[in-house]
């Protein structure tokens, strides 16, 4: 079941990395620091051994796990993105293997890794792309390997301007038959916009939606004063 969003044509990173987002010129998730919830996972030992961060964007992510001791491969679709990513881990003496790639394909990936982070991919993609993603994410992956996904949830409001809102079932349904789920918890996830920003974008977006004001209640504050959003983590190993 695939929930509502942007329609994925609409969904160029490229371009969005280019330029002005609907956001701002800022991408919501670049908050300038690995997220929370991931130190969270670290911390308590969720990662071991090589570390794919799927959908790895500007770097941040990798950047911090590879500050924790671990050999990290960044893969982007976005050649900007990407190019991004390297000067940021450069600053920081970080070494990260960036590469270009398809993350429904991960072409040249394979039997390689024992940990995947997935920070805000799977929620981008279609269904059809979710069941070639999770068979990539399979097959690059050696037995055992663990998967952490960090998607949107449910719980977000209609009219939110994002891709799809994922339930949980949805989690199991895709991920299930080739991982072991372990858990799906909610967690949040931190932006670099506050909640009014993205009610706003999703009524310009959309001027004949009807955004009831009190569903952004479930949006939760950083200390940053932005918008933390509700989401799940799934933690799964290699079936």
């Amino acid at each position: 079941m695939t929930q509502s969003g942007f329609a994925p044509e609409e969904l160029n990173f490229e371009e969005a990395y280019q330029g002005e987002t609907p956001l701002g010129e800022r991408m919501p998730w670049d908050i300038g620091r690995p997220q929370p919830a991931l130190i969270r996972v670290a911390d308590a030992d969720g990662f071991g051994g090589e570390v794919l961060d799927i959908g790895c964007g500007l770097g941040n992510n990798s950047i911090f796990l590879a500050s924790r001791g671990y050999h990290v491969t960044g893969v982007d679709g976005a050649p900007t993105a990407l190019a991004e990513a390297r000067k940021r881990a450069a600053a920081q003496g970080a070494e990260i293997d960036f590469q270009q790639g398809d993350a429904t394909r991960l072409d040249g990936l394979v039997d390689r890794f024992d940990s995947v982070l997935d920070s805000a991919l799977y929620h981008c993609l279609t269904e059809e792309q979710r069941h070639e993603y999770i068979a990539a994410l399979h097959r690059a992956t050696r037995p055992g390997a663990r998967l952490h996904i960090f998607c949107f949830s449910d719980k977000i409001p209609e009219g939110f301007p994002g891709p799809f809102r994922i339930s949980e079932q949805n989690l199991r349904d895709t991920v299930g038959p080739k991982w072991t789920i372990t858990a799906i918890e909610e967690e949040r996830y931190d932006t670099s916009v506050t909640a009014q920003q993205f009610a706003a974008v999703g009524r310009q977006m959309d001027p004949n939606a009807e955004i009831d004001p009190a569903a952004f209640d479930v949006f939760t504050e950083s200390e940053q004063g932005t918008a933390q959003v509700p989401v799940w983590h799934l933690s799964a190993t290699r079936a």
